[in-house]
């Protein structure tokens, strides 16, 4: 694992912000393989160096990747001074410390994705990787062909010309234009700013797509976790994550901590036979003369067929199990004399 700043473990272990824990290490309460450490920048490695935050052992927090499919009139920050309704409210079933990787403005709505993994966060955002970010976007006017070459080639901004985007026209409706941007680089509210600069407002704005994760079949929002699939084709990419596994799909983040695990074969059999043991015995004549021992043969028949099917086919699926336990019982050999 790659050696970080003290302040950042401290932070991906969930026990406090990053700003947090710098108060922690400079009111000396962190130790380094036991030693006190209040030195902000001090750098440790994970998986090598001891931290320990009031006398407790520090585990790295398992990172986790998120989508959100952020709704409009959301801002895309976990508070907001001005009491407006924030993306934390959508994570309350996250037990993870995840942050949002970039932002989508107030009225926006689309693909948001959510992290632990601050290296990813800059991997993704870095200027040099020209991610794309692909959105659909309504705005006032029928854009011409002219209109929509000079987005694809670049507009003037206060904060310089825009990086060449793909521009899509999707079709024209009552004095509006609907098309599709594709942008390389992630300045603030660059495309609200692009529809004024060339004269065409922006009505509506969704992102459908960053990094390659969409919002296909995500309700607004609904947030799930990044696929096996995602995580490699972005790792192919653009660099990161470093690794991906299961773990790192962001499923543990969205399970509950326990899960009820199904009984086997060999239990639920053991279960039904248990009450034969108690009470009245249905078969009458077991309690007199020969009939106790042909029941005897009877009895141990039924367990031990049982037993070996349950061990037999433990491994299959569920679906399967119930067809062993709806299967007719065997009655035993037949008594003599019939």
């Amino acid at each position: 694992m790659s050696i970080e700043r003290l302040q950042k473990v401290i932070a991906q272990g969930g026990v406090a912000s990053r700003r947090a824990a710098e108060a922690l290490i400079t009111g000396g309460r962190v130790r380094v393989n036991g030693r006190v450490v209040t030195e902000l920048g001090t750098k440790v490695d994970p998986s090598r160096d001891h931290v320990d935050v009031d006398g407790k052992r520090l585990l790295a927090e398992r990172l986790v990747y998120l989508v959100m499919h952020k709704p409009r009139l959301v801002v895309s920050t976990l508070s907001d001074p001005e009491g407006r309704p924030t993306v934390k409210d959508l994570l309350k079933g996250i037990r993870a410390r995840v942050v949002p990787v970039g932002r989508l403005d107030f009225h926006t709505s689309g693909v948001l994705l959510f992290t632990n993994d601050g290296e990813l966060t800059h991997g993704l955002l870095h200027p040099k990787k020209a991610v794309p970010k692909t959105y659909v976007v309504k705005v006032t006017g029928e854009m011409s062909e002219a209109d929509l070459a000079r987005w694809r080639a670049g507009v003037q901004l206060d904060d310089g010309i825009t990086r060449a985007a793909e521009v899509t026209l999707l079709r024209h409706e009552a004095g509006k234009t609907w098309m599709e941007v594709t942008l390389f680089e992630g300045r603030n509210q660059q495309i609200r700013r692009m529809g004024e600069a060339t004269g065409f407002p922006v009505m509506r704005l969704a992102r459908q797509s960053f990094a390659g994760v969409t919002i296909e079949g995500l309700r607004p929002g609904a947030v799930r976790p990044l696929t096996h699939d995602e995580l490699t084709a972005m790792r192919e990419h653009w660099g990161v994550p470093r690794r991906v596994s299961w773990a790192s799909t962001g499923a543990a983040a969205l399970t509950p901590s326990r899960e009820r695990r199904a009984p086997s074969v060999a239990e639920r059999a053991k279960a039904k036979h248990a009450p034969a043991k108690h009470g009245p015995a249905k078969h009458g004549p077991a309690k007199h003369g020969p009939a106790k021992h042909a029941t005897a043969k009877h009895a141990p028949g039924r367990a031990d067929q049982a037993a070996p099917a349950g061990r037999a086919r433990a491994g299959r699926p569920a679906e399967r199990r119930s067809e062993v336990d709806r299967a007719p019982r065997d009655r035993g050999p037949r008594r003599s004399g019939r």
